[in-house]
Protein backbone atom coordinates (compact mmCIF):
# COMPACT_ATOMS: atom_id res chain seq x y z
CA UNK A 1 0.00 0.00 0.00
CA UNK A 2 3.12 2.33 0.72
CA UNK A 3 4.73 1.79 -2.49
CA UNK A 4 1.30 2.79 -3.87
CA UNK A 5 0.89 6.08 -2.69
CA UNK A 6 4.54 6.68 -3.03
CA UNK A 7 4.41 5.86 -6.77
CA UNK A 8 1.31 8.70 -6.98
CA UNK A 9 3.35 11.35 -5.54
CA UNK A 10 5.50 10.81 -7.78
CA UNK A 11 3.88 13.00 -10.50
CA UNK A 12 3.48 12.59 -14.46
CA UNK A 13 5.37 9.86 -15.98
CA UNK A 14 7.62 9.90 -18.95
CA UNK A 15 4.78 8.62 -21.49
CA UNK A 16 1.59 10.94 -19.76
CA UNK A 17 4.43 13.87 -20.93
CA UNK A 18 5.06 12.55 -24.00
CA UNK A 19 1.08 12.51 -24.65
CA UNK A 20 1.04 15.99 -23.42
CA UNK A 21 3.84 17.18 -25.37
CA UNK A 22 2.28 15.42 -29.15
CA UNK A 23 -1.10 16.89 -28.40
CA UNK A 24 0.25 20.55 -28.35
CA UNK A 25 2.68 20.30 -31.09
CA UNK A 26 -0.49 18.93 -33.08
CA UNK A 27 -2.81 22.00 -31.82
CA UNK A 28 0.81 24.60 -32.87
CA UNK A 29 0.35 22.71 -36.50
CA UNK A 30 -2.60 23.15 -36.95
CA UNK A 31 -3.23 27.40 -35.91
CA UNK A 32 0.30 27.79 -37.06
CA UNK A 33 -0.60 28.30 -41.21
CA UNK A 34 -4.18 30.18 -39.88
CA UNK A 35 -2.05 32.51 -37.81
CA UNK A 36 0.33 33.31 -40.79
CA UNK A 37 -2.75 34.06 -42.99
CA UNK A 38 -4.29 36.52 -40.58
CA UNK A 39 -1.39 38.14 -40.46
CA UNK A 40 -0.91 38.75 -43.88
CA UNK A 41 -4.76 39.72 -44.27
CA UNK A 42 -3.56 42.57 -41.74
CA UNK A 43 -0.43 43.55 -43.62
CA UNK A 44 -2.76 43.85 -46.67
CA UNK A 45 -5.35 46.61 -44.86
CA UNK A 46 -2.64 48.49 -43.50
CA UNK A 47 -1.33 48.71 -46.77
CA UNK A 48 -4.36 49.60 -48.06
CA UNK A 49 -5.18 52.22 -45.27
CA UNK A 50 -1.48 53.90 -45.95
CA UNK A 51 -2.52 54.07 -49.68
CA UNK A 52 -5.13 56.24 -48.64
CA UNK A 53 -2.91 57.97 -46.19
CA UNK A 54 -0.49 58.73 -49.10
CA UNK A 55 -3.36 60.62 -51.11
CA UNK A 56 -4.33 62.62 -48.29
CA UNK A 57 -0.62 63.68 -47.65
CA UNK A 58 -0.56 64.32 -51.60
CA UNK A 59 -3.83 66.18 -51.49
CA UNK A 60 -1.76 68.44 -48.56
CA UNK A 61 0.98 69.00 -50.52
CA UNK A 62 -0.91 69.86 -53.78
CA UNK A 63 -2.89 72.76 -52.03
CA UNK A 64 0.28 74.16 -50.23
CA UNK A 65 2.51 73.82 -53.23
CA UNK A 66 0.52 74.07 -56.67
CA UNK A 67 1.85 70.64 -57.70
CA UNK A 68 1.81 66.82 -56.75
CA UNK A 69 4.92 65.45 -54.74
CA UNK A 70 6.76 63.32 -56.86
CA UNK A 71 8.31 60.95 -54.35
CA UNK A 72 7.33 59.90 -50.94
CA UNK A 73 10.51 62.12 -49.71
CA UNK A 74 9.00 64.74 -50.30
CA UNK A 75 6.15 64.12 -48.34
CA UNK A 76 7.82 62.92 -45.28
CA UNK A 77 9.94 64.74 -42.52
CA UNK A 78 12.48 66.90 -43.23
CA UNK A 79 15.82 66.15 -41.70
CA UNK A 80 16.56 69.78 -40.38
CA UNK A 81 14.84 72.96 -39.99
CA UNK A 82 11.07 73.61 -41.27
CA UNK A 83 9.31 71.91 -43.45
CA UNK A 84 9.01 73.02 -47.56
CA UNK A 85 8.64 71.02 -50.57
CA UNK A 86 11.31 68.67 -50.51
CA UNK A 87 10.22 67.55 -46.85
CA UNK A 88 6.67 68.44 -46.60
CA UNK A 89 6.40 66.75 -43.65
CA UNK A 90 2.93 65.19 -44.51
CA UNK A 91 3.77 61.54 -43.58
CA UNK A 92 5.79 59.49 -40.95
CA UNK A 93 9.07 58.70 -41.89
CA UNK A 94 9.12 55.04 -41.98
CA UNK A 95 6.38 55.55 -44.75
CA UNK A 96 8.69 57.82 -46.19
CA UNK A 97 11.35 55.90 -46.60
CA UNK A 98 9.43 53.03 -48.71
CA UNK A 99 8.71 50.80 -46.52
CA UNK A 100 5.84 49.98 -43.95
CA UNK A 101 3.78 47.18 -42.80
CA UNK A 102 5.80 44.17 -44.88
CA UNK A 103 4.83 46.19 -48.09
CA UNK A 104 7.34 48.29 -50.21
CA UNK A 105 5.42 51.75 -51.56
CA UNK A 106 6.98 53.39 -54.51
CA UNK A 107 5.15 57.11 -55.40
CA UNK A 108 5.87 58.32 -58.79
CA UNK A 109 5.04 61.55 -60.60
CA UNK A 110 3.11 61.15 -64.38
CA UNK A 111 2.39 63.66 -66.68
CA UNK A 112 -1.34 63.56 -64.65
CA UNK A 113 -0.29 63.56 -61.26
CA UNK A 114 0.90 60.71 -59.71
CA UNK A 115 0.87 56.61 -58.87
CA UNK A 116 1.21 54.47 -55.85
CA UNK A 117 2.17 50.89 -55.81
CA UNK A 118 2.54 48.74 -53.08
CA UNK A 119 4.36 45.55 -53.59
CA UNK A 120 4.74 42.78 -50.49
CA UNK A 121 8.43 42.91 -49.17
CA UNK A 122 8.34 38.71 -49.29
CA UNK A 123 5.86 38.07 -51.66
CA UNK A 124 3.56 35.04 -49.87
CA UNK A 125 4.61 36.14 -46.64
CA UNK A 126 4.17 39.74 -46.16
CA UNK A 127 1.40 39.79 -48.26
CA UNK A 128 -0.43 37.86 -51.15
CA UNK A 129 -1.35 40.44 -53.49
CA UNK A 130 0.18 43.85 -54.71
CA UNK A 131 -2.00 47.26 -54.96
CA UNK A 132 -1.84 50.55 -57.07
CA UNK A 133 -3.48 53.72 -56.92
CA UNK A 134 -3.15 57.13 -58.54
CA UNK A 135 -5.02 60.52 -58.31
CA UNK A 136 -7.93 59.35 -58.92
CA UNK A 137 -7.81 57.30 -55.54
CA UNK A 138 -9.15 54.05 -56.81
CA UNK A 139 -7.44 51.14 -55.32
CA UNK A 140 -6.23 48.36 -57.36
CA UNK A 141 -5.11 45.07 -56.48
CA UNK A 142 -3.50 42.05 -57.79
CA UNK A 143 -3.36 38.55 -56.57
CA UNK A 144 -0.41 37.78 -58.24
CA UNK A 145 3.49 38.76 -57.30
CA UNK A 146 2.82 40.49 -60.78
CA UNK A 147 2.48 44.43 -59.71
CA UNK A 148 -0.73 45.61 -60.02
CA UNK A 149 -1.79 48.19 -62.73
CA UNK A 150 -4.30 50.83 -63.62
CA UNK A 151 -5.95 47.93 -65.43
CA UNK A 152 -5.86 45.96 -62.52
CA UNK A 153 -9.48 45.29 -60.19
CA UNK A 154 -10.64 47.81 -58.05
CA UNK A 155 -10.98 47.46 -54.18
CA UNK A 156 -14.73 47.66 -53.50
Amino acid sequence: MLTNARRARRGFSLIELLIVIAIILIIAAIAAPKLNVARMQAQEMAAVRTLSTIHVAETSYFSQFGKFAENLQQLGPPAGGAAGPASADLISGDLASGQKSGYVFTLTATKDGYSISAVPQIFGQTGRRTFFSDQTMAIRENWTAEPATAQSKEIK
